[in-house]
């Protein structure tokens, strides 16, 4: 089971009439699944699509998304999922960068309607676009609609001999980079790249058919498709897609649904924990959280373990070029799981690159490289096959990795090199502090200094006690010069501060 569609295959006969797919009324078992995808792919062949082509798929976490992008890969095309925060012209340079000969998008999500401000802003748009209803509207003009799907594939009899002749070195996604630090650029990675990594996942979270995971990381990633729906995939766990996060629905489907599995940043859990209705919601069912994008303070990860009762917590380091690079054990205590990000998986050898301490990272499922851009690729990619995380980290004499920083984020204080990852955690440690993000800021006098961007829990927190402790904590070049406090910071769909944002 090397590729995509032979992995749904084998689902839909090893795990039959097992719940697959969960999203509000809509239930599918396995084998329901792999019908829904092959009339999806039959539609797709019958407008024209051909192995190599490149399918964009705009919409939020649902069942559709699910289907159009198992139906994409089934029908031999590569899947190009795209961020639903981006603009119009953030996307239709996605389309027009991929060629994408398809376009799968859903209505209004969000406040906007993704296809309306295309054809608003006359940006080119694939002939083909197959319109996803999140509601009750009326399709717009020259669209096909996702119910009309079974009346177009009448023309193609069978997907399954195009399924067959998908290989495991086949292009099977383009994830495209969170962009948190310059433009976006397109990762490709083959169908053996792709289930390897989610094979990896799942073993290291002993994910079995009797899990039910919660998907709140957007499908349009890497942690929510790869460590999302293929780990179902590859696993029988239920998928049970949320659109957007809001921590009452969630606590509902954990309890309705009865969830086992439930990733995501660290923010996710400290909202569920501090939530004043959380008793009213049996979340007994949960047995692990795989987190990861941010600092996770000690004291959180004792409370997921204590007040959710959870059997593991776990963290793992990846990115879009490697997605899971290394993970934490479920035997590893909560000072490893805070403080580090576990050990290689997934085949990958690690190694610390002096004089900075970047990030290198080798092995069968670093990306085939950036799309169309082999300058981009070299640059990441060395002869020698490292790829250069841009990440600043350590690695303990167990082998266990920490990121300490970007390498991008480091700012120089009166001739001092600081980190701002490790401000963070000093910070983490503040009684009140919810999160916060440290970037450097100009100053005469000393070139930069740190500039903290604080979430609070409650206003008792005050400039004056972020000092104090930070002066405890630091040596005096690292404790920031300026203290705003925010309602929140701004995030990619991942989890991940968007300091490009906090330094204007």
């Amino acid at each position: 089971m090397d590729t995509i569609p032979a992995a749904l295959a084998g689902a839909s006969s090893r795990f039959g009439d097992a719940e697959a797919l969960v999203d509000g009324a809509v239930r599918l078992s396995w084998r329901q699944l792999h019908q829904h995808v092959r009339t999806a792919a039959r539609a797709l062949i019958a407008e024209g699509v051909v192995p190599g082509d490149r399918i964009a798929l705009c919409s939020p976490n649902t069942h559709h998304w699910v289907v159009a992008a198992l139906a994409s890969t089934y029908a031999g095309a590569t899947l190009v999922p795209v961020n639903t925060r981006f603009t119009a012209a953030e996307t239709a340079d996605i389309l027009t960068r991929t060629k994408a000969s398809v376009l799968v998008v859903a209505g209004e999500f969000l406040g906007r309607d993704r296809l309306a401000e295309l054809r608003a802003g006359r940006h080119p748009v694939p002939e083909t676009v197959i319109h996803i209803p999140l509601d009750a509207v009326e399709e717009p003009p020259g669209v096909i609609a996702w119910d009309d799907l079974e009346a177009r594939a009448d023309g193609v009899p069978d997907a399954d001999l195009r399924a067959a002749e998908v290989g495991p070195d086949d292009v099977s996604d383009i994830l495209f980079t969170s962009g948190t630090t310059g433009r976006s650029k397109g990762a490709t990675s083959a169908h053996r790249q792709a289930l390897g990594v989610a094979r990896a996942w799942a073993d290291l979270g002993d994910v079995t058919t009797a899990d039910r995971y919660l998907v709140i990381n957007p499908f349009f990633h890497s942690f929510g498709y790869k460590a999302g729906i293929l780990v179902c995939l590859l696993t029988g766990a239920t998928i049970v897609p949320q659109r957007v996060f809001d921590v009452a629905e969630a606590m509902r489907l954990v309890a309705a649904e009865r969830i086992t599995v439930l990733p995501g940043p660290p923010t996710i859990y400290q909202t569920m924990l501090d939530h004043p209705d959380r008793d009213a919601f049996d979340l007994t069912s949960l047995r692990l959280a795989v987190t990861g994008a941010a600092t996770v303070p000690v004291a959180l990860v004792e409370r997921m373990q204590n007040e959710l009762e959870l059997d593991a917590v776990l963290t793992a380091y990846g990115l879009t070029e490697a997605v899971v690079a290394t993970m934490c054990r479920t035997a590893d205590d909560a000072s490893t799981v805070a403080h580090t990000c576990g050990r290689p998986t997934a085949g990958f050898e690690l190694r610390i690159e002096p004089p900075a301490g970047e990030v290198l990272l080798r092995g069968p499922n670093v990306m085939l490289g950036y799309l169309d851009d082999e300058a981009a690729t070299a640059a990441a990619v060395d002869a020698d096959g490292w790829l250069h995380t841009g990440d600043i980290g350590r690695v303990d004499e167990r082998g266990y990795l920490t990121i300490t920083d970007r390498l991008k984020d480091m700012y120089i204080s009166g001739g001092f090199n600081v980190y701002p990852a490790e401000v963070e955690q000093a910070l983490a440690r503040l009684p009140g502090v919810v999160e916060s993000a440290v970037v450097g800021v100009p100053d005469e006098r000393l070139g930069e200094v740190g500039k903290a961007y604080i979430v609070r829990r409650g206003p008792a927190l005050s400039t004056e006690d972020v000092r104090a402790h930070c002066k405890r904590e630091l040596a005096n070049y690292k404790v920031p010069r300026e203290i705003e406090f925010r309602p929140d910071l701004p995030k990619n769909p991942s989890g991940k501060v968007l300091k490009r944002l906090l330094r204007g």
